[in-house]
């Protein structure tokens, strides 16, 4: 352990881990609360579409997928309130035109396209000391707007119709939180990728959710649930060498099920 801790790429995969892990967290916490787990599995493909395009351009796939997460979040907000189309249907929509275009730009880039599967899969151990920067300023931006407007926040994730009665704004909760689940969801995609990303941002949550319904505790509890796991995972995943993302999402499920067992157990009433 302490000679893994020497190498410059594990101190980055660790700390980066970390990160995201408290980005998933937070963010996870309003996506599961607001019913949003759908949205996004939704923009988490969507951004496929900017990951294709960014390796046909030949630039940073990363910061197109980004755009594009950012839009496809908007686009939903924007679709099921002005033009009355029900999310799901906009999400779906989306969904398939993200996947269809991220495999059409990747066929109709020139030569072998490498490193697509860090894309899908994830590999942590590719995360730079530029990535930890992006990692931290979204943390802190999460923090500062989570402390600002907690109760406005908390009022939109339980019942946005009351929340507008309240004469609380709404909208730009709305379309903040949205921004924010598109940018954790594309910085997480090097953490467990595109096919896995979407119980990155849930599994914690609904473990958090067997023992508490209080916003503020669940999402202290999630945040300690997917650092715990993303951690304890990546070591395991090294040791066996086996991929780490993979991992990391077995673990977390498996602290779902020991806490599921746990709470049935705690629960049982003694027979009479």
């Amino acid at each position: 352990m302490l000679e893994l801790l020497k190498y410059a790429f594990f101190q980055h995969a660790l700390l980066g881990g970390i990160l995201v892990s408290i980005a998933c967290g937070m963010v996870g916490t309003y996506i599961v609360m607001r019913r949003l787990v759908f949205i996004s599995g939704g923009i988490t493909h969507a951004s496929f579409g900017g990951i294709g395009l960014g390796v046909f351009l030949g630039t940073n796939p990363i910061v197109v997928a980004w755009i594009f997460a950012i839009a496809s979040a908007f686009g939903v907000e924007y679709l099921s309130t002005k033009h009355k189309l029900r999310e799901d249907s906009a999400i779906a929509v989306l969904w398939a035109l993200g996947m269809a275009l991220g495999i059409i730009f990747l066929y109709l880039t020139p030569g072998y396209t490498i490193g697509m599967s860090e894309f899908l899969f994830g590999n942590i151990l590719t995360i730079s000391t530029a990535d930890i920067y992006l990692f931290a300023g979204l943390v802190v931006a999460l923090f500062i707007a989570f402390t600002v407007l907690y109760r406005p926040i908390l009022y939109v994730a339980f019942d946005p119709e009351y929340a507008r009665v309240l004469k609380l704004p709404v909208k730009f909760i709305e379309y903040m939180m949205m921004f924010f689940v598109a940018t954790t969801i594309v910085f997480s995609i090097r953490l467990v990728g595109i096919v896995l990303l979407m119980s990155l941002v849930t599994i914690p949550q609904i473990t958090a959710d067997l023992f508490t319904h209080d916003f503020r505790k669940m999402m202290f509890f999630s945040v300690l649930i997917a650092v715990v796991g993303c951690v304890s995972g990546l070591l395991i995943s090294y040791f066996l060498n086996v991929p780490s993302g993979a991992f990391i999402i077995l673990v977390l499920i498996s602290i779902y099920g020991l806490s599921w067992t746990l709470k049935i157990l705690l629960n049982k009433q003694p027979a009479k």
